[in-house]
Formats: structure tokens, C-alpha cells, sequence
């Protein structure tokens, strides 16, 4: 009797064992981007305006997924959160360009999370009769040496330059490959992409720079030398106004914080998101770029 109890037993055992196998299984089928821990966690990410519409659109799918999660997005732009992430303020710092680029931030300290390609343009009110430029055009317009778009074949109409902030990774982006490291004029500084958008498109004469993921029909996007900004221009580096876009996390990122940082890099983001809001996935990209702006 005692065996037969004993047989029984095992059996029972065995059966337990492969269900529990089973379960395993499952578990390691699921999600890599879903947080099976159910603690609260609250990621707060700053910085860059150009990187903002990719950042909360990720973090608003991302939490529907891990609803224990309070992720912000705030903008201000790529020297805000290089510097707020480099003192601990925030979680992740976004900016538009490498930290090492940046005076003040050391970037030993920095881990690089690089998130997207962002591709930037001239635009300019739909009004002033313009499509194509220049590149010399275009630096004459920001420098100062050209006032009216009569001057480079559009309407008898005085020019309003429109700038970034100086602490701004596009306006940076934009002076060095676009005005070829010349600084632009003095003139009225914006800290948001979506206030640039909004001045531009309701000022007649005026002209400023945007990722293309804020271009739109309120605005007319220049050409420069005949190349249009675009997704297959940038690649190739045919048009050389792009940056990367790096989410800087201080030292490596906690386990929680990295679930968030291997979303942005899944096929969710990388192949969906970022097509429809107008960035390039990384690894489209046929060239590459280091800090210090050779590319190969």
C-alpha cells in the first residue's frame, strides 16, 4: 500500500512540475517592453522639442501596456536636459546633439541612448514666394546680409527671422550644418518647436527652422541647391541638417528606467511611431556621424 502511495506521489510531483514548466514558458513569450514588477514608477524626461512628439508619443502606448508607470515628457530644450540630467534632476535628458558638444556637461558621466534620427528645414510663411535656396542664400537671410525675399526671388517683403534659444540642440544642428558654423543675427528666440511653428505660419515674411516632424501645410519647407529635405535625402546625407536624437539617462539606467529605454528601440517605436510622426529609425540610416561631425 505504502508504494502504491508512494507511485501516486511521484506521479502528482511530475504533473505539477510540467505545468509549472509550462507557466515558464509562457512568461518568457511575453512582451520584452511590459514591467512584470507592479511598483509605481515615475520616469521624468527633459530636454529637446525636436525629440518631444517621438518621447510622448512611445511614453503614452508604453503606459497603456505598464499602467504602473507615470512617464513625463517636458521639452525646454537639449542644454535643459543635459544639464538637468548631469545634476540628477531628471531621468532621462533628451537633446538633439552629443553631450560632448555641450559646455559645462561632462559627458563621462553620461550614458548615450540614441533614440532616432531627426531631419531639420528652413521654413518660411507660405506667402513669401520662395521654394528653393541657396545654401549662400540661406546664410546670407540668417546673418543678416539679405532683408527682403525680393533679394532672392520671392515678394517685395521684409524678412523676420525667427532663432531658437542659444541652448537649443536644433538651433545648434541648424548653424552648423546648415549656415556652415556662421551665427545667426540677433533676433526674437523661442525655446519651443511648436511656438516656431505657430509665429512662422502666422507671420507674413517669416522664416525660422524646424525638425521635419513639425512640418506641415501651414508652412512651406525650403529646398536648398535644387535637395529637398527628406527622409531619402537625409540618409544618404544628401541633406546634411540632421542630428541624432539621444535620450541621456545618468550613469547606466536602473532596470525599471531600461524596460522604458528598450521600448523606444522596439519595432512599436522604431518602425511604426517613428515613421508616422517623420523621424528616420537609426538603422536606416546609410551614413554615420560622429560628435565631432565627420561623417562616414
Amino acid at each position: 500500500m505504502k508504494k502504491v502511495s508512494l507511485f501516486l506521489f511521484a506521479i502528482a510531483a511530475l504533473a505539477a512540475g510540467c505545468a509549472g514548466n509550462g507557466n515558464t514558458d509562457s512568461s518568457q513569450g511575453s512582451s520584452d517592453t511590459s514591467n512584470k514588477n507592479n511598483e509605481p514608477v515615475k520616469i521624468v524626461a527633459v530636454g529637446s522639442t525636436a525629440l518631444q512628439p517621438l518621447v510622448d508619443s512611445a511614453a503614452v502606448k508604453f503606459q497603456e501596456a505598464n499602467p504602473n508607470y507615470e512617464i513625463s515628457v517636458q521639452g525646454g530644450g537639449s542644454g535643459t536636459g543635459l544639464s538637468q540630467v548631469s545634476t540628477g534632476s531628471v531621468t532621462i535628458g533628451n537633446s538633439d546633439v552629443f553631450a560632448e558638444e555641450k559646455e559645462g556637461i561632462v559627458a563621462a558621466d553620461l550614458v548615450d541612448h540614441l533614440v532616432a534620427v531627426v531631419g531639420m528645414a528652413p521654413v518660411v510663411h507660405k506667402e513669401v514666394g520662395v521654394t528653393d535656396i541657396t545654401q549662400d542664400q540661406l546664410i546670407d537671410i540668417f546673418t543678416g546680409k539679405v532683408t527682403n525675399w525680393k533679394e532672392v526671388g520671392g515678394a517685395d517683403q521684409e524678412i523676420l527671422v525667427v532663432n531658437r534659444a542659444s541652448g537649443s540642440g536644433t538651433r545648434a544642428t541648424f548653424e552648423q550644418f546648415g549656415l556652415n558654423g556662421e551665427v545667426g543675427i540677433q533676433s526674437q528666440e523661442q525655446d519651443s518647436s511648436g511656438t516656431v511653428k505657430k509665429i512662422v505660419a502666422e507671420t507674413p515674411g517669416a522664416i525660422s527652422y524646424l525638425a521635419l516632424s513639425y512640418l506641415d501645410d501651414s508652412l512651406q519647407a525650403l529646398s536648398l541647391d535644387g535637395v529637398e529635405p527628406s527622409v531619402e535625402t537625409i540618409q544618404t546625407n544628401d541633406w546634411k541638417i540632421w542630428s541624432y536624437q539621444h535620450a541621456y539617462t545618468k550613469g547606466e539606467p536602473t532596470p525599471e528606467v531600461k524596460v522604458f529605454l528598450d521600448y523606444l528601440l522596439s519595432d512599436d517605436v522604431q518602425k511604426d511611431i517613428i515613421n508616422d510622426l517623420g523621424y528616420i529609425a537609426i538603422t536606416d540610416m546609410k551614413v554615420e556621424r560622429a560628435a565631432d561631425g565627420i561623417v562616414k
